[in-house]
């Protein structure tokens, strides 16, 4: 199957060759053909399963075939709604990269942070047709008469789940009952979604007069696509336990003396998670210290850092990112080899979004977690509830083993 085969403008097809993408995968085979004809979904999938392409081809499909030969007069046409400012770019790439060279404009990208002056003008001059952005922005400028969602076909929740919890609830409440109208397409997506979010979901998709259906696809690459350790580790010696894991993973980058020069060199690309957002300097700091090259994000930093940290990660000018949870919320990284954790989350769906981060679009990775007794007792816990098999490991005369010896 290509994606022809699915309905879609032969125009699409060619560019996704450009990424090497040939074939839909599955969620795509169950989304595009139900959004392509106007309905509303609610679709949960693996993280790195195509869900972004899966709502945007349908969209630009349907918004190309029906292109004028001016098409630069109409308000926005599709509003896409993300949790972050990293999540929203990467939206926006994806969405330039099928529109470029077509008829219609790029997308724009209205976030927080970013100079609200800047944003009016370009909305009144450029009148994009897809916006992507947080709901806190987006909200502001609907207020203040600038932007203007009555004429909406398409309104999507990316990370739903998240979009839904309760402290941005009420905005995203807000914002889409200003686009509610009959005959708005909506579709909202996440690899998981609590009872809580199905139900806010659904009541917000319903403000129109319709409704939308629930489709999943549940392939478990929790377990056929990634490797699960478990290294034990008391709390004040987790950053040393960490550093002697990287040594270990890849003895070519041990000794980084230049990291401009030798990160390229190591095999191993790492996110180093932290479920304290105030650790993220600390164990960033003491990383660089010992001349590793690493990054890191945290949740007040400035977008232009933030962007630099993101660029030097993909680049891989620095080879360990270590960020927050919420920080790292859909970040698409090419190239992740390890996600490393350095405590257990009590939530299964925290885990699924951090392991999630490695794996993508049918690759493989590892998933490390450094943590002790109690920790430990909680991972034990989500191997059970996830239907994974977490692998015990030791660090030993510079090697990863079994514990007993064995690799």
């Amino acid at each position: 199957m290509d994606f022809s085969t699915l309905g879609l403008d032969p125009r699409l097809g060619e560019r996704l060759l450009e990424k090497r993408i040939r074939e839909p995968l599955g969620i795509q085979k169950l989304v595009i053909p139900r959004l392509g004809v106007g309905e509303s979904l609610i679709f949960r999938s693996p993280t790195g399963t195509g869900k972004t392409f899966a709502y945007l081809l349908p969209m630009i499909d349907r918004f190309l075939k029906e292109a004028g030969p001016d098409d630069s007069g109409h308000d926005p046409l599709a509003l896409i709604c993300a949790p972050t400012y990293e999540l929203c770019s990467q939206i926006k790439g994806e969405a330039d990269f099928l529109l470029r060279d077509g008829p219609l404009k790029k997308a724009a990208l209205i976030i927080g942070q970013a100079n609200l002056s800047r944003q009016i003008d370009a909305l009144k001059k450029e009148r994009p047709q897809i916006i992507v952005g947080n709901p806190g922005r987006l909200l502001l400028l609907a207020r203040m008469g600038k932007l203007r969602l009555r004429g909406l076909r398409f309104l999507v929740l990316d990370e739903g789940d998240r979009l839904c919890a309760d402290e941005l609830f009420e905005e995203t409440q807000e914002t889409a009952r200003l686009c509610a109208h009959p005959g708005l397409i909506c579709a909202a997506c996440s690899a998981t979604f609590s009872p809580k979010s199905l139900e806010r979901i659904g009541a917000l998709f319903s403000q129109g007069g319709g409704g939308a259906a629930f489709v999943a696809e549940d392939e478990n690459i929790l377990r056929t696509q990634m490797e699960h350790w478990a290294i034990f580790s008391p709390q004040r010696r987790k950053i040393e336990t960490l550093r002697s894991f990287i040594a270990a993973a890849d003895p070519r980058g041990s000794s980084w003396k230049s990291p401009a020069k030798q990160a390229k060199k190591s095999g191993i690309k790492a996110l180093i998670f932290t479920s304290l957002g105030g650790q993220v300097g600390n164990i960033l700091s003491q990383l660089q210290y010992h001349h590793l090259p690493a990054g890191g994000l945290w949740g007040d930093m400035n977008k232009k850092s933030r962007k630099q940290a993101l660029d030097d990660f993909r680049a891989s000018r620095i080879r360990f990112l270590v960020t927050s949870d919420l920080a790292a919320r859909g970040l698409d990284i090419q190239g992740l080899s390890h996600v490393i954790a350095l405590d257990t989350p009590a939530d299964p769906g925290a885990y699924i979004h951090r392991a999630g981060r490695t794996a993508r679009a049918g690759r493989r990775g590892i998933v490390v977690t450094i943590g002790d007794e109690d920790e430990m007792r909680l991972l034990a816990g989500l191997e059970k509830k996830l239907g994974i098999i977490v692998y015990p490991k030791e660090l030993h005369q510079g090697r990863i083993i079994a514990p007993g010896g064995g690799d």
